[in-house]
Parts: structure tokens; C-alpha cells; sequence
């Protein structure tokens, strides 16, 4: 199991080298952790918008008692720059529509995900989470109008 994860995680390193980093790009990655998915759990029905935009605005409670989620600091629509929610840093927006860099790098793709799901749910997301989550990302194409 966690070979073909890993021959599936080189071929992906290979393909997202070269490509652009776009729509596209992020489509593969979805297709790549949908293929994952399926091989942890051959019921898995394939990625939903609705599941990932479920997953991307979940409240979980931190061992501090506040409660956080994506939103928090990538606000509630993913074409939107957000900003951190501890430093006040500038992110760009996670819609590839929007952000053209968003979903380029394998690799880092990979690294934020472990990061952010580690440092919020606790542990690492599904590989069913992520499909789902970039399939709900691409979706969002017009960032809200400023008031």
C-alpha cells in the first residue's frame, strides 16, 4: 500500500515539474489523491465540491480552546487573498483560477497540506480530504467584491 502511494506520489513529482501551474495542474492532483483514496478504500466514491467545502470551513476546537479552520485564514471564499490568522501575513488565494503559483509544486503542495492538517486537525488529511478539498478550491473563480 504505501509503495503504490509512493509510485503515484513520483509520477505526480514528475508531471508537476514541468506543467503549468493552473487549473489543470490542480485537476491532476485530484486525480492523483482520488486514485489514493480509492486504493485505501475501494467504496470511496470519488472528491466532492461539497465534501471539500465542508472540510474547508469545519470549526475544529485547538487544545487552547479557540476554534479554527481553513476559512479562518484563507477566508470563506478560496479566490480571496487571506491572511493569517497569528501574524497578520498576506495569503494569496488558493483558487487557481485566481492564483496561477496555487498548486504548482507537487512537493510543497504536499508539505502544506501535512502542515496545515497537523497543525489544526491534529494529524494528517486523508487523501479522500484532499481530492475533495482542491475539487471544492477550483470551483471558486471570483474573489468578493470589495465593499
Amino acid at each position: 500500500m504505501k509503495s503504490f502511494n509512493i509510485v503515484l506520489l513520483a509520477l505526480l513529482s514528475l508531471s508537476a515539474a514541468s506543467a503549468n501551474a493552473n487549473v489543470a495542474n490542480a485537476e491532476k492532483l485530484v486525480s492523483i489523491y482520488s486514485a489514493i483514496a480509492k486504493h485505501d478504500n475501494p467504496e470511496y466514491a470519488g472528491p466532492t465540491a461539497a465534501d471539500g467545502k465542508f472540510f474547508f470551513n469545519r470549526k475544529i476546537k485547538l487544545g487552547n480552546g479557540k476554534e479554527t479552520a481553513c476559512a479562518s485564514c484563507h477566508t470563506a471564499n478560496p479566490a480571496d487573498e487571506g491572511k493569517h490568522s497569528v501574524t497578520g501575513k498576506a495569503i494569496r488565494p488558493l483558487s487557481p483560477v485566481v492564483n496561477a503559483k496555487r498548486f504548482e509544486d507537487f512537493e510543497k503542495v504536499q508539505g502544506k497540506f501535512t502542515q496545515h492538517c497537523k497543525e489544526v486537525i491534529g494529524s494528517d488529511c486523508t487523501a479522500a480530504e484532499k481530492a475533495s478539498y482542491i475539487t471544492y478550491v477550483i470551483t471558486e473563480k471570483t474573489p468578493t467584491a470589495a465593499k
